[in-house]
């Protein structure tokens, strides 16, 4: 688990690298505060006590992204380098299928150093904010707090929507069930379990994540009924309400501009060879 100290250096070192570029890094605070002791998956690098280079291991069932930084006065001497074969040769002690770079789609550092490794571009995500419209009015289906009891229907539909093993999903459930800071729903239609979706709260705006709906029960409406319901209800919270999405995901992206959702930032994701 990261100190209080770590994570203070963390914030400061990503304030002046997002300025210096006018970007936003996407390093997964959630993840970051509830790390498991017991795993390598953050790599620093300190001259005189000051935090010049990180970079951060985020594992999302057979996926593993990486996501890092050097301080503006401090690169082109290697520093990202070092910390980037130290994580690779972690990674390579684990079961991982997929290594993916997450970079800023407008950071020139970023781009740079992608060009001296190989890897290929494999797809970009936007990160959309929603913005105030008439969703009309309440909609006939239920979202509730999950339970225990359903936490094999979350894993399933990991498994039909988000292309995980069950043993995957099984362990990513167990891991993001320990963070204090989300909210887990199921949703519900015609007397059955058909979707999912869940609500982080940090730094006093709401993320929506793990949103799927069962493949027997799309096309039903279903998913953008939930939406709606739960953009309304944490839109009367006060939160400012978040998501992303995959550009490839051209039915998810229709649904959210749809509802409201404008794209605010983006990331382009790479694939490590």
């Amino acid at each position: 688990m990261l100190n209080s100290i770590q994570l203070d250096d963390i914030k400061k070192l990503q304030l002046v690298c997002e300025q210096e570029e006018n970007i936003q890094l996407k390093l997964n605070w959630d993840m970051l505060e509830t790390r498991n002791e017991k795993e390598v998956r953050d790599f620093f690098h300190y001259e005189n006590d000051l935090l010049i280079g990180f970079l951060g291991l985020y594992g999302f069932g057979n996926k593993m992204e990486l996501c890092g930084m050097v301080h503006p006065c401090y690169r082109r001497k290697g520093i990202f380098s070092k910390m980037f074969t130290e994580a690779i040769s972690t990674i390579k002690k684990e079961k991982v299928k997929t290594i993916l770079l997450n970079a800023p789609s407008n950071s020139f550092s970023a781009k740079k150093f992608l060009q001296s490794i190989p890897c290929h571009f494999s797809f970009s995500e936007h990160q959309m904010k929603w913005s105030e419209i008439d969703l009309g009015g309440e909609e006939d289906i239920i979202i509730r707090t999950s339970t225990p009891d359903d936490l094999e229907t979350e894993i399933q539909l990991d498994v039909s929507c988000f292309d995980f093993s069950e043993e995957e999903a099984k362990v990513y459930n167990q891991r993001i069930k320990k963070e204090n800071t989300q909210e887990f729903y199921l949703i519900e239609a015609d007397q059955q379990k058909v979707g999912k979706i869940r609500v982080q709260h940090l730094n006093d705006e709401a993320w929506i994540y793990g949103f799927a709906i069962f493949p027997d029960y799309q096309g039903r409406g279903f998913g953008r009924k939930a939406l709606k319901k739960i953009i309304r209800d944490e839109y009367q919270k006060g939160f400012p309400i978040f998501l992303e999405v995959e550009t490839t995901n051209s039915n998810a992206l229709r649904l959210y501009e749809s509802c409201g959702f404008k794209t605010v930032v983006s990331q382009d994701y790479y694939e490590y060879k």
